[in-house]
């Protein structure tokens, strides 16, 4: 018969740190019982499956404590899981960075364009759970999970808690019942709660990927009832995600409400394209969370005291709060960096402070964005002997992309056979391109390198 090891894991209500204790052995009809018990109406415990050890299992509390049952033969996995030395389901290394690295990354109040951290945050774990976005120059998204759990209580602990344990943590995990806020990881690094699509890293796509777990269940929308304007927490957390320029669209649209409908995971809109993703919604991935969200509610739309989920027209001024920046108080206004600093006389766009009351502009015609990308110069324009800065830029992206292996030196401004030998690696790795894989760009593969504006 089989036995299995008995072990509770306890987070620390002050330092969150979690301690372990194990309690024994039992045999099969003691898991038996446990099971059933949690399956009764209105039991608070919930069983919970380990995602990488077969036949374990864990059951959440409402107390904040997470029971750990592991078969008798892997005894070592009563420890908390450490981070895979080898590539795990979610393709990240725990070898990525150092601590004293991502202490660096994590601490500096705000990366490029946004926070590593949300204000007023609680720190979960042990805040190593990934490393760089692989394609820092794709655009920013966010994705949003349930935890398929029960929410309130104190199961945002023991969630938390079987999280570290199964090493799927999101950057960020929130309850929607007590708004409590909590973070495993920076922001502007990668998480580990989504699995590889193929040989791409999906938790390392665009300039940030932001994970968020919501305590919930697909089948009963968290939104539904839900008041935004009653969770300063939450409010903090759209706050943290607009300021890393993730703008307020579903690219796949609304997530689908039953498992049945989650057949959408378009591969180039997940690649090209910004925004809010449910996991439903992401190539690779065979989970149908969040459900069928609010999209009014999760992102809504800024408001002018950053709590609000409805447009704001311009109030003529704004105060400055803890944790803003120029680039979020641009957003939640639908107004540039640029027109504040001009508005206001400011010379230096982080030299802003708490309390600074600043002017806005009037609301007016929306101007349209000035290109992201270079246009296609056409593919005669790739031959023998062509110099141009364009070249170079096109050498840096496949580069950053990973395609540079022909290069010896460079990239630089004159076309060569290592560029065309790059440029056919490139195409072959798409299928959509593998038809063009001659190592000259066309358009297809120009729209997909996304050549930066020089």
């Amino acid at each position: 018969m089989t036995t299995f090891h008995v072990a509770v894991d306890h987070p620390d209500p002050g330092t969150h740190d979690i301690t372990t204790t194990y309690l024994g052995t039992v045999d099969q009809a003691h898991i038996d019982r446990v099971r059933a018990i949690a399956a009764l109406p209105g039991a608070e415990r919930h069983v919970k499956e380990h995602p990488r050890h077969e036949g374990a299992f864990m059951v959440l509390r409402d107390d904040g404590d997470l029971d750990v049952y592991e078969p008798t033969s892997p005894a070592e996995h009563l420890a908390p899981d450490p981070l895979p030395e080898t590539p795990d389901e979610t393709g990240d290394r725990h070898a990525d960075f150092l601590s004293s690295d991502i202490r660096a990354l994590g601490d500096a109040p705000h990366s490029a364009s946004g926070p590593a951290y949300i204000d007023g945050v609680t720190r979960l774990g042990d805040q190593r759970i990934g490393g760089a976005m692989d394609t820092p120059l794709e655009p920013p998204r966010a994705v949003w999970h349930t935890t398929e759990s029960p929410a309130g209580g104190d199961y945002f602990t023991s969630v938390a808690a079987f999280l570290i344990r199964a090493g799927v943590e999101p950057q960020v995990i929130y309850c929607p019942v007590t708004d409590r806020l909590g973070q495993f990881g920076p922001l502007n690094l990668s998480s580990r709660a989504l699995k590889n699509d193929g040989t791409k890293r999906t938790n390392r796509t665009g300039k940030v990927c932001i994970q968020i777990e919501v305590l919930g269940r697909a089948s009963a929308p968290w939104t539904k009832g839900f008041d935004p304007k009653a969770k300063p927490n939450f409010q903090r957390l759209l706050t943290a995600i607009r300021a890393h320029d993730i703008p307020d669209v579903w690219p796949v649209g609304a997530p689908p409400a039953t498992a049945a409908a989650a057949t959408e995971r378009p591969r180039t809109t997940w690649e090209n394209k910004g925004g809010h993703y449910g996991h439903s919604q992401i190539p690779g991935q065979d989970h149908w969370d969040p459900g069928a969200l609010d999209t009014e509610i999760v992102p809504g739309r800024p408001s002018s005291d950053g709590r609000g989920t409805t447009p704001d027209a311009g109030s003529g001024t704004y105060i400055v709060k803890a944790g803003d920046t120029l680039t979020s108080i641009a957003t939640a206004h639908r107004t540039t960096v640029a027109a504040l600093l001009s508005l206001n006389g400011i010379k230096d766009a982080d030299e802003i402070s708490v309390g600074q009351k600043l002017r806005l502009p009037t609301a007016g015609p929306a101007k349209p964005p000035a290109p992201r990308y270079e246009p296609f110069p056409g593919s005669a324009f790739f031959h023998a002997g062509r110099r141009s800065p364009l070249v170079t830029a096109l050498g840096r992206r496949l580069v950053a992309l990973g395609f540079g292996k022909h290069y010896t030196s460079g990239p630089g401004p004159e076309w060569s056979e290592a560029d065309r030998l790059n440029v056919a690696d490139f195409q072959r790795s798409r299928p959509e391109l593998a038809g063009d894989a001659d190592g000259i760009p066309g358009t297809r593969t120009w729209a997909a390198l996304k050549i930066p504006k020089l």
